[in-house]
């Protein structure tokens, strides 16, 4: 089966990547593939190095090996504005909202790269249609919302930019499970309405391997594991390490239980 299934057009392709923060190596010769109009996430235990793949990706850091194409492009060591121009998003770890703007500021900061006024105002309605509780806060300052609705903002300005392929860094990170699930949802609206590609960093496996539909695992810098989502769910490795499944003896075989967080 092909990476992320369905169509076999690569729009971002990682060869063989290596990155190093001073003199510790993060990056250990990946390599991976995201299909156009797909969902595909990186698993992966904290330090890991699932952060760093997306930030080796927007420019944020430069790889010392291997190449990083976009849409049969290169853009390794391309500065980050540029790869935001070139039409990719990137949703940090973290938020980073800016807190002293007010949540439309935000997003209009999220289109610096575009000159169409009256698209950037119909994209904030767009993304106001997503996340509702944005249009009631829209002259609040950023730093004074809640964090899952500072999770809604970043996601919106990130949209504000039209971007093809989006990098999300640990969308469900400090909220709670009824706001995860809330935030997948749209996660999962975004991409199938926008037919927005999307490459998803994320610690919680269950949610990450419910949405996308092709996965790679990383340990300690490397790619040690890649396949369908579906498959990956069933592989016992990935059900006792990420998915917080139990083994059990049951008439002398292993029977695993797993409590579904989303469906």
């Amino acid at each position: 089966m092909s990476e992320a299934g369905g169509s076999d057009e690569v729009i971002l392709e990682l060869a063989n990547v290596e990155a190093s923060y001073g003199p510790v190596q993060a990056l250990r010769g990946v390599s991976l593939k995201v299909r156009r109009g797909k969902i595909v996430t990186v698993l992966g235990a904290n330090g890991a190095g699932k952060s760093t793949i997306l930030k080796t990706i927007s420019g944020i850091i430069d790889p010392r090996k291997g190449q990083i194409r976009f849409e049969g492009e290169e853009i390794q060591r391309k500065d980050p504005a540029l790869v935001v121009r070139r039409g990719i998003g990137h949703v940090p770890e973290g938020r980073e909202v800016f807190p002293l703007l007010t949540v439309e500021e935000n997003l209009r900061m999220g289109a610096y790269t575009r000159s169409d006024a009256a698209g950037v105002a119909g994209d904030i309605e767009l993304v106001y249609g997503y996340f509702p509780i944005l249009k009631e806060r829209a002259k609040q300052e950023a730093g004074l919302l809640s964090g899952g609705e500072q999770q809604m903002l970043a996601i919106s300005r990130a949209l504000l930019s039209r971007p093809r392929l989006m990098l999300m860094d640990e969308p469900s990170l400090g909220l709670s499970p009824l706001l995860t699930q809330e935030i997948f949802r749209i996660i999962a609206r975004i991409n199938r309405e926008q037919g927005t590609t999307i490459l998803l960093v994320e610690q919680n496996a269950n949610m990450a391997l419910e949405v996308a539909e092709f996965g790679y695992v990383l340990e300690v810098g490397r790619i040690v594991m890649e396949d369908s989502c579906a498959n990956l769910a069933r592989k016992e490795d990935v059900q006792e390490f990420y998915l917080g499944m139990k083994a059990e003896g049951v008439r002398g075989q292993r029977r695993w239980k797993k409590k579904k967080q989303w469906r």
